[in-house]
């Protein structure tokens, strides 16, 4: 009897797959000062991630950088009490680590603990960092991506870096034509090998703008380190708790206006501005920081009480923020309106905060996307993106 008239078992490369839907990896937490709010951001993109559409991958990276494979629970990754989360509440083990391949071939994330065998953890599609200043939000983490050949939500090496780094932020911003504020660097090793200098230095941009001044780090974010200096008594100790964060220390003058910020989003089609919004004078606080911004609960107004001809003109002058930094993905631009109508861009921030309370996401909801499609968008974006020079 010939073979072909017997029963055939199906080919097992003939049946039909199911396609695996894209695995992303939300990566959070980090060596930053940022760290619980990186935990905190991480929770609330895990919560809005479709997982009909992905698969979620939580890796976090503790205070002192071990990368961990932590639990899939968002809501323990919340403020409570006035306390920030951390990687070290959420990791699934306390040695051991999570490792991504450098070859460009091999996508897959492995996780090793002491004595036991290394389990693969399958292949990750795109990473969604979440992490908040140094050693995350500052083109490091884009670096090891770009070697591994790993797809990334965001801005790539450069633009990583100078939207941390404040000073060359506003050095590439004034080469652009953009308008920024008065300021001066004071740099670790001046500092230390003559303060008296760099004070001088520092009375003499006071004679020119005036005081108070802002002494805040010059790598740093959230509003950390930040403080508002009224006459020379205090600078010593202002220079100190910045440098607690950053070495490299920034000081401001005193822009006086409106507080206006702006979302910019990567489309199919290019960067659009989302309607902006504005931080209202906090009473219970000197300035917008870090407790203002995530303790209390600051509301921001949005869409800001602008004429249609300065939400334009902001609009404008945030997409050419984007630009001027080669952004990718996202940017929350910050600016003054100054009472002369005129605005001055403060910083642009590359991966701004997604907290529940967080400004970007409120200003996209005002604009018509909501906060599950942000994220969508955020991702579909950084699949579509190559890695490497683009």
């Amino acid at each position: 009897m010939s073979s072909q008239n017997l029963p055939q078992s199906p080919d097992q490369d003939q049946v039909p797959q199911e396609p695996r839907k894209p695995r992303v990896a939300v990566v959070f937490g980090g060596r930053s000062s940022e760290h619980g709010i990186s935990v905190v951001t991480a929770g609330a993109v895990m919560r809005a991630i479709d997982r009909e559409k992905y698969d979620v991958l939580p890796i976090g990276i503790t205070s002192d950088g071990r990368w961990a494979l932590t639990a899939d629970e968002p809501d323990r990754m919340a403020i409570t009490d006035r306390n920030v989360p951390n990687v070290e509440q959420l990791a699934e083990s306390t040695e051991g680590g999570v490792v991504l391949s450098v070859d460009p071939a091999n996508r897959e994330v492995v996780h090793s603990e002491p004595g036991s065998v290394p389990k693969a953890l399958g292949e990750v599609d795109v990473v969604f960092p979440v992490l908040h200043g140094p050693y995350g939000e500052d083109g490091t983490l884009q670096g090891l991506l770009e070697l591994s050949g790993v797809p990334y939500v965001g801005s790539g090496v450069l633009a990583s870096a100078v939207g941390q780094d404040k000073e060359y932020m506003k050095r590439v911003f004034l080469s652009f034509g953009l308008p920024v504020g008065p300021y001066e660097v004071i740099r670790p090793r001046e500092w230390a090998a003559d303060p008296s200098a760099a004070r001088a230095r520092i009375v003499d941009f006071a004679g020119e703008h005036g005081w108070p001044l802002f002494v805040k780090p010059a790598r740093g974010g959230s509003s950390m380190g930040i403080t508002k200096v009224s006459d020379l008594g205090g600078l010593d100790e202002a220079i100190e708790e910045a440098q607690r964060h950053d070495p490299k220390v920034l000081v401001e003058s005193l822009l006086t206006g409106r507080e206006i910020e702006c979302g910019v989003l990567e489309f199919e089609d290019g960067p659009r501005a989302s309607v902006p919004a504005e931080i209202p004078p906090v009473s219970a606080h000197d300035f917008y920081d870090f407790e203002a911004k995530y303790i209390d609960s600051a509301a921001g107004i949005v869409p800001a009480p602008l004429t249609d001809a300065q939400t334009a003109e902001l609009q404008r002058l945030a997409v050419r923020a984007f630009d001027a930094a080669s952004c990718e993905g996202l940017v929350r631009a910050d600016f003054f309106l100054q009472d002369d109508g005129e605005f001055v861009i403060n910083e642009i921030n590359t991966m701004p905060g997604f907290t529940p309370i967080s400004m970007y996401p409120r200003m996209w909801q005002e604009s018509g996307v909501d906060y599950a499609e942000l994220i969508d968008r955020l991702i579909q974006a950084a699949l579509r993106r190559p890695t490497g020079l683009r």
